[in-house]
């Protein structure tokens, strides 16, 4: 074998190894450099054809719609049926056309009269002269003559509920005028009596022709449906 021949084999193999040697290292770099996985495992990774993604992306989805549309569907509806239900509910309380407005001096006659007994008694009867049923106020606010304050109400004689008047009925109440013994203090005599409504009007009540004396024993009771009942007290 020649020299020439030789060298040229040397050479090649030379040339080999190298070749081995700068493959070895390049792969070597490639790991240790932290390099990113290859192209093959990403695309497995992101592939939106896998049917488990596909399937759990779609169900989440879908999920996802139907929390916030039957949340949003009941609180609106709740929302509008609350609103609806106190509007209603507000406006009937003021405003219940089954309920009897309250009576007016323009509406109602007050007449009084000298009870039998017991002594010392006033019956007043308070009729219904309009065409409308009204209701009373819960006990007459009594004024005799020039009272600066209306006489005590008699509580053991309040009713269940306040008098109404159909047109033409009447309600009644009794007016204890004075102590049967003497026993009450700052006594007069007088022959008017003023009875006021809620809506401001006033009755003026035309007492007996001989006028009535009151002491501090005055009391009234509440109207009643009966001249019986407010005798009573």
């Amino acid at each position: 074998m020649s020299a020439r021949t030789t060298r040229t084999r040397l050479f090649a193999a030379t040339t080999v190894a190298l070749a081995a040697l700068s493959l070895t290292a390049c792969e070597g770099d490639g790991v240790d450099s932290g390099a990113p996985a290859p192209a093959a495992n990403t695309s497995v990774a992101g592939n939106t054809n896998q049917p488990s993604a596909k399937g759990g992306s779609g169900d989440a989805k879908e999920d996802t719609g139907q929390a916030p549309n039957s949340g949003n569907g009941t609180g609106a509806g709740s929302a509008a049926g609350s609103g609806a239900g106190a509007g209603a509910g507000a406006g009937e309380e003021q405003s219940d056309p089954g309920l009897p407005g309250k009576c007016s001096a323009s509406d109602v006659r007050i007449t009084a009269a000298n009870a039998p007994r017991p002594i010392n008694h006033l019956l007043l009867t308070a009729t219904n002269t309009g065409s409308k049923t009204c209701a009373l106020p819960a006990y007459p606010a009594a004024r005799f003559g020039e009272a600066q304050s209306v006489p005590p109400v008699a509580e053991s004689s309040k009713p269940q509920s306040l008098t109404t008047l159909a047109p033409g009925e009447s309600g009644y109440a009794g007016v204890r005028l004075s102590s049967g013994d003497g026993s009450g203090e700052g006594g007069y005599d007088t022959q008017t009596l003023t009875i006021p409504f809620e809506d401001g009007s006033i009755a003026r009540v035309t007492l007996p022709s001989d006028g009535v004396f009151v002491d501090s024993a005055l009391t009234v009771t509440y109207w009643q449906t009966s001249a019986a009942n407010a005798l009573e007290y």
